[in-house]
């Protein structure tokens, strides 16, 4: 049986798999990837692992770092990153929860400095199974969900 691609494969750059539907696009804007370069989406593939379907993501020409792909664990904690050269697989790596990040998510509290005053935004990691995190400024912990993602 011949498999016909709906996702073509890329030459070099890093493709990133087992995103959960509909998160593709939030895992763009958590990267700052918007307006740059060539990038391949596909949204709502079949998957045994992901039974609600999952998303792909190919951005040509861009090595990520690891300090990149492991914010993608705030939204997709499955997802996983092949690097691409020549058009072989090189690396394949999981992704971890960053220990803090900033100027990615929003603190749900409506009196925080953040929201108020406008400071940056600035958690930390409180538990790992659960996905929480700590803003610095007023102190409240949450767990992590998509519609948590900063506007710019």
């Amino acid at each position: 049986m011949t498999r016909a691609y709906k996702v073509y494969s890329i030459e070099n750059g890093t493709v990133i798999d087992h995103i959960p539907t509909p998160l593709a696009l939030k895992v763009i804007r958590i990267l700052g990837l918007e307006n740059e370069g060539i990038m391949t989406i596909g949204i709502g593939f079949n998957s045994e692992k992901h039974p609600r379907g999952k998303d792909i993501l190919k951005i040509e020409n861009r090595e990520l770092s690891y300090e990149e792909t492991d914010k993608i664990a705030l939204i997709a904690p499955d997802a996983t990153i092949n690097i691409i050269k020549k058009g072989e697989v090189v690396e394949k790596r999981q992704i971890t929860l960053p220990s803090e990040v900033k100027d990615i998510l929003s603190c749900p509290n409506p009196n925080c400095a953040t929201n108020q005053l406008g400071a940056g935004k600035h958690f930390l990691l409180e538990n790992r199974d659960t996905v929480t995190y700590r803003c610095v400024y007023c102190e409240r912990a949450t767990v992590v969900n998509p519609d948590m993602l900063a506007t710019k």
